[in-house]
């Protein structure tokens, strides 16, 4: 079906960094799948893992024990300090399975409809409910009537979310991205997630952060509230966490985690023993390559060399990161420069009409990184230059 507005390329063969399209022309990728391929293209340890996985067994269903489920669910809870985990096979599966867990918990207290907070230019999936939570009204246009049981607030706005308690007695989560990245790699401030924290605690609300871009390395942590010193009642993880491998879950702690019981939920082909064995190996690889850090390391690299280079550039408003998620906010929407990139052999993202966003693999190296900075740099100038800025 015609969903989406296709570039013109498609590609052949990736290693690393670098993908081959059809033509044998070499692209430096700084999309990763939009935050998917962690481990870049071809990871020897990810494809080994795939390979016997699925030489030995691909799917049984959860009517069934899961070695390699109930191994990567006890992995995600000690990398975590989270009780239990579902799985399932994408992002927003997993914030559906948060929104779920939320009312089942607020019936469970014996309010009869409850609530969830959620934040303006927040992004949570493309299902019915995690579309209405979707703090985008492009995303929901046409799928009206939606979801009831949501109110929203502006994002990084302690103050707003108490506010909101203080009227609304059915309020019984709050759901948030502790970075957002679809609305244009907004970074909120420090004390943001431990003020959400400490509300939720006073107020009895589940803290349900939507770790779908943010987590499995990409911030410079296992978990971007691991920065803050926090730890969430539920958090939803899917992108990063195989590596290209489709795996979502659904992580809780304390009374969350407590609140499904058989028959609540479920997944035909969620935490299935190949995606299971991908995620263990992608977990296993960023451990030992020591991927938190070079994504802190490369992610402030890039950042400091596009403000370097972009600095007095009139038109460039702000150069912003969190680890390797990048943004280079524009004063004009920008989406052309994709096509101009992809020229260049260049692949990157513009989100929020006006930010370029830059997601690259983990596993980034300084020349590489340096690389991507210069060409990316040189492509904004000119751009602006001949935009009339």
């Amino acid at each position: 079906m015609n969903t989406y507005s296709r570039l013109p390329v498609a590609f052949e063969r990736g290693e690393g960094v670098w993908l081959w399209d059809t033509q044998g022309k070499r692209y430096l990728d700084a999309v990763a799948g939009v935050a998917v391929n962690a481990l870049g293209h071809a990871h020897p340890k990810l494809v080994q893992a795939i390979g016997a996985q699925a030489g030995k067994l691909m799917h049984t269903s959860n009517l069934y024990g899961i070695v390699r489920q109930e191994e990567l669910a006890d992995k995600l809870a000690q990398l975590s300090g989270m009780d239990k985990v579902f799985f399932c096979n994408s992002g927003a599966e997993a914030n559906e399975a948060a929104i779920k867990l939320a009312r089942l918990h607020g019936h469970n207290k014996g309010i009869d409809n409850p609530t969830i907070v959620v934040m303006e230019k927040s992004f949570h999936g493309r299902t019915m409910a995690t579309l209405t939570a979707t703090g985008s009204r492009k995303v929901q246009a046409g799928f009206e009537p939606l979801v009831s049981g949501f109110v929203r607030v502006p994002y990084g706005d302690v103050a707003s979310v108490a506010q909101i308690g203080e009227h609304n007695r059915n309020v019984v989560a709050v759901l948030v991205e502790p970075a957002q990245g679809e609305g244009g790699v907004n970074i909120p401030p420090a004390s943001y997630l431990k003020g959400l924290r400490e509300l939720c605690d006073k107020n009895d609300w589940l803290l349900m952060l939507d770790e779908v871009q943010t987590g499995i390395g990409r911030t410079g942590a296992w978990f971007a509230h691991q920065l803050c010193g926090i730890v969430p009642d539920v958090m939803a993880l899917a992108k990063g966490l195989g590596a290209g491998m489709p795996i979502g879950a659904c992580l809780a702690k304390g009374i969350a985690a407590e609140v499904f019981k058989p028959g609540n939920h479920g997944s035909t082909f969620g935490g299935n023993p190949l995606a299971c064995a991908a995620a263990l190996a992608t977990l296993q690889a960023v451990e030992e390559q020591n991927l938190c850090a070079n994504a802190t390391a490369m992610g402030a690299f890039i950042r400091d060399g596009l403000a370097k280079n972009l600095e007095g550039i009139q038109g460039v408003v702000q150069v912003r990161n969190l680890g390797l998620m990048i943004g280079v906010e524009l004063d004009k929407p920008c989406g052309e420069l994709v096509k101009i990139a992809l020229a260049d052999g260049l692949l990157i993202n513009v989100t929020a009409d006006s930010v370029v966003r830059l997601l690259p693999p983990l596993i980034i190296n300084h020349d590489e990184a340096g690389q991507l900075v210069e060409k990316l740099s040189t492509l904004i100038k000119d751009f602006l230059a001949n935009s009339g800025t």
